[in-house]
């Protein structure tokens, strides 16, 4: 049984009521967004958190970066764990969560980053639970419909960060382009060196850029973390 609560540096996530846990690529995700605009001085006021979850990517990045963050979750279970986390969190000023689909959001605010750890397989099989479904599998909301979201969103100079399996992200930086979003940074995840890359965090920006690659490990061959990964995680993990 996953533990009922994930604790950090400077914040807890309670996740006992949200079908997804706190897990290490979407901690891997928030940190290398965090870092990612804070090394490159980036001016975001206004974030949007797609599909928050246990809200722990806008923990992640307000604990790094001085915005206002609306959060959307549609599953209220999930909605009423992400508010408790907030609340109890040091940056509960500049933390908002809005229970809705993220389809039926009109538009009428822009936001100057958004991201997002959405849906991950189109047409894997199913686990029979149905909160875990909605939230690993893209069974209410397809890529297209995410990127559609993500278009009416996003400012003009907005970015936009997401999380996918490897074998999905060419697929999505294929429809993403379609929709006017040019891949600026990438990150390839390996579980450790003696694995093949199993995870993928994309940058993306409405200007034409030429693209950042980069990887990292997880594990070295002694499955101890790899100097990478203890430097990206340092700010938030416990015991680093």
């Amino acid at each position: 049984m996953a533990n009922t609560f994930f604790k950090f540096k400077q914040f807890t996530v309670h996740q006992e009521h949200c079908a997804m846990k706190v897990c290490t690529d979407a901690c891997i995700q928030g940190a290398f967004t965090a870092q990612y605009l804070a090394d490159n001085e980036i001016t975001a006021p206004a974030i949007l958190d797609l599909g928050a979850g246990t809200g722990l990517l806008s923990l992640m990045l307000a604990q790094q970066i001085d915005a206002v963050i609306t959060a959307v979750e549609l599953d209220a279970g999930a909605a009423h764990q992400a508010i408790q986390n907030f609340d109890e969190s040091p940056w509960a000023h500049r933390l908002t969560l809005t229970h809705q689909d993220i389809r039926k959001m009109d538009g009428a605010v822009k936001y100057d980053f958004i991201i997002s750890n959405p849906p991950f397989y189109e047409r894997a099989l199913k686990s029979g639970q149905a909160a875990k479904d909605q939230a690993m599998h893209a069974t209410n909301l397809s890529y297209e419909e995410l990127l559609a979201a993500v278009d009416q969103q996003l400012a003009v100079s907005g970015e936009l960060s997401v999380l996918l399996p490897y074998t999905a992200f060419e697929g999505f930086r294929v429809l993403a382009l379609e929709a006017a979003l040019h891949l600026k940074q990438v990150l390839y995840i390996r579980q450790s060196v003696k694995h093949g890359f199993f995870r993928t965090v994309g940058i993306f920006s409405r200007k034409p850029v030429n693209t950042v690659i980069s990887e990292l490990s997880v594990y070295d061959a002694e499955r101890v973390y790899t100097p990478g990964f203890v430097e990206l995680l340092r700010p938030y993990y416990l015991y680093l």
